[in-house]
């Protein structure tokens, strides 16, 4: 599902909504957990799961296509660990 069909569905979920205030809807939730992803804060949706940023400490890697080494700089990259809810209804443990 991309984002377009998420404010669609929540549209027609909601029919008392208008779809542009679903989109500012959306786009503020959005907007929301990635600055305080930028910040280094954890978000947490409860039954759903947790965003947090890990860190990657600088490394010596390879070229897949010529052997020759490279330096890889440290880097921050997002992370998401599901919640317990959504583990269970995957396995079909609704």
């Amino acid at each position: 599902m991309i984002r377009s069909e998420l404010i669609q569905k929540i549209a027609d979920d909601n029919p008392h909504l208008y779809q542009r205030d679903v989109e500012r809807i959306v786009n503020t939730v959005f907007d929301e957990i990635t600055s305080a992803m930028s910040r280094g804060d954890r978000v947490e949706l409860r039954g759903f799961g947790a965003f947090s940023v890990k860190k990657r400490d600088a490394r010596v890697g390879r070229n897949p296509r010529t052997g020759e080494t490279v330096n890889v700089e440290e880097k921050h990259v997002p992370f998401f660990k599901t919640g317990k809810l959504l583990r269970d209804r995957l396995n079909g443990k609704d």
